[in-house]
């Protein structure tokens, strides 16, 4: 692994390690005051938090330029996210087992996918942007993606 993919696996572990060293924390003060179970409870809800926001609840992640061949192959769409984003998730959730079918391109993880995302929304890294026929759309709805993924058979 090279440094920029280092970096970038850093990166997307961040957030959530920090969450369950927070909520590490957070339970240890309830043990001390005397309350195991209200430790436990608040242990279990940071490692859940901690686990919305890793790439563990994405399919996985493939490269930009893959992603784009395959795509252009049989017609699924590409969507590029980035681990934390609460839209991506709500993106991820409301397509189901469909999600499994459409290809992934972690920004924070492929530079061409963040550099194509740039440029698709005036140089933010506005995600989700889901490539569909070449073309690329801002946070659209999750019903709209279901249905390109349908129609590309």
């Amino acid at each position: 692994m090279n440094g920029p993919e280092r970096r970038g696996t850093r990166r997307v572990w961040a957030g959530p390690a920090l969450l369950l060293v927070a909520g590490a924390g957070a339970a240890t003060g309830q043990v001390v005051q005397g309350r195991p179970g209200a430790a436990a409870v608040l242990l279990a809800a940071f490692a859940l938090l901690a686990a919305l926001i890793s790439p563990l609840v994405f399919p996985r992640s493939i490269g930009a330029l893959e992603a784009r061949r395959r795509s252009a192959v049989d017609g699924r769409p590409v969507v590029f996210w980035r681990p934390g984003c609460t839209y991506c998730l709500r993106m991820r959730v409301r397509l189901g087992r469909g999600a499994r079918r459409l290809y992934w391109v972690d920004i924070w993880r492929d530079g061409d996918g963040a550099a194509l995302v740039r440029a698709a929304n005036d140089g933010n890294e506005t995600v989700p942007t889901v490539l569909v026929a070449g073309r690329p759309y801002t946070n659209p709805d999750p019903a709209w993606v279901r249905e390109q993924l349908s129609s590309s058979g």
